[in-house]
């Protein structure tokens, strides 16, 4: 008889599935099965797409080294195995719940011999809950090409501050999810301040307002950003008068920016000041440091983490986040999805796009910045310019006003 765990191979071919399950299957006592899970897994990091079960048995019994008849012998087993989808699904379900709860046992443990404490229980308990939606209505998504082009394209998202980005990206709209990264200090939190503060400018009144999940630099630090870049002013100026300052940042941003400081930031937390404020964006500095996630790996509990941003998107409003660019970025100009930090697949199969901040440390060039779509699913505006969706672009970073200029 075919254990189940094998038989789900096929099924976690699927890229989406792979990342949705994968970290809640443990293969214990079973050399061949491990075998065969870590040729799943190699095969999903470096492959980044669905992977055929012919091309899966071709690289596993080209590479297997041990076991090669047992292993043989089990791929065709599998082959043969009539699993349907409905199945499949309920036992993945059933590995997810078994592996959160089995986390949760632990954890207890821990509370109970003082390593952890009892908000750490109660906050896991909160995440293992099931959040199935239940169908009150049938929401079928509309066949009225007219009503798609007005809604879609002609009709303006948020736009970019950066002119080149509506070029490459056009607006942002709801449903969209996408992240920057780039190196350490290169200009994320002043990038974030200038296109956002023009986001709250295009918001009407009646709007929810931004959320910004800060977890990286300190809060006030950050806010003192975001007040040059509304109004433009270099430090001294913005405290020159700061009445006539604070009311026309009131008039610019309708005081619709609002910044979340923590240092343990949860999943439970964002969920709670979504759903309570309505947000028009939200953004995460930086949405690895979310807390309130497990994987057997770190790339799979952080492929977890996007997957729950992107549901964030459709649910609420565009979602932007933050992370970090790897060693090989380090003054490259045009960064590129094989740069991203502590990602295989999982963070970018995500995102709808992703954009990279380079920089040299060429002589002369201190001040610019190499823009570079490396992925883009968006659907544009009227006004964007589909030669350009993964476009390459030079901008200034005006650091003494924090702002990015064409």
């Amino acid at each position: 008889m075919i254990l189940p765990e094998a038989a789900l191979l096929k099924v976690l071919l699927n890229q989406e599935t792979y990342n949705k399950y994968r970290q809640h299957i443990t293969i214990k006592d079973n050399k061949e099965l491990q075998t065969l899970y870590s040729f799943l897994d190699k095969m999903m990091e470096e492959y980044q797409r669905d992977v055929t079960f012919d091309e899966y048995c071709l690289c596993v019994l080209s590479n297997v080294n041990t076991n090669s008849e047992v292993i043989s012998a089990i791929l065709t087993v599998i082959k043969d195995a009539n699993v349907s989808i409905e199945i499949a699904e309920s036992l993945l379900k059933q590995h997810k719940e078994r592996s959160l709860a089995h986390n949760i046992a632990l954890l207890a443990i821990d509370v109970t011999e003082g390593r952890k404490t009892l908000d750490d229980l109660q906050l896991a308990i909160a995440e293992h809950k099931s959040d199935t939606p239940t169908l009150t209505e049938d929401t079928f998504v509309t066949t009225n090409l007219e009503e798609l082009y007005t809604e879609h394209v002609k009709k303006h998202g948020l736009r970019w501050r950066l002119k080149v980005l509506n070029k490459m990206l056009g607006s942002l709209r709801k449903g969209d999810f996408g992240f920057v990264f780039a190196r350490p200090e290169t200009g994320k939190t002043t990038f974030l301040a200038s296109e956002i503060t023009h986001f709250a400018n295009q918001l009407d009144e009646e709007d929810g307002p931004i959320l910004w999940f800060n977890n990286e630099e300190e809060g006030n630090k950050v806010q003192i950003r975001i007040f040059q870049a509304a109004l433009g002013l270099s430090f001294l100026d913005l405290f020159k008068d700061r009445a006539a300052s604070s009311e026309e940042y009131q008039v610019l941003t309708k005081d619709k920016i609002k910044i979340i400081d923590s240092a343990n930031i949860t999943k439970t937390l964002v969920e709670s000041y979504c759903k309570k404020h309505k947000p028009s964006v939200i953004l995460f500095d930086q949405l690895d440091k979310v807390k309130g996630f497990t994987g057997d790996r770190e790339d799979l509990r952080l492929g977890t983490i996007y997957q729950w941003a992107r549901e964030l998107a459709k649910e609420y409003c565009p979602v932007i986040a933050v992370s970090q660019a790897d060693g090989t970025a380090e003054g490259k100009k045009w960064l590129t999805m094989d740069n991203v930090a502590n990602a295989k697949t999982a963070k970018q199969a995500e995102a709808d796009w992703i954009l990279g901040i380079g920089a040299t440390h060429q002589e002369g060039m201190e001040y610019v910045r190499h823009l570079h779509v490396s992925k883009n699913k968006l659907i544009g505006d009227e006004d964007s310019e589909p030669k350009m969706r993964h476009g390459k672009a030079d901008v200034l970073l005006l650091p003494e006003i924090a702002r990015y200029q064409d």
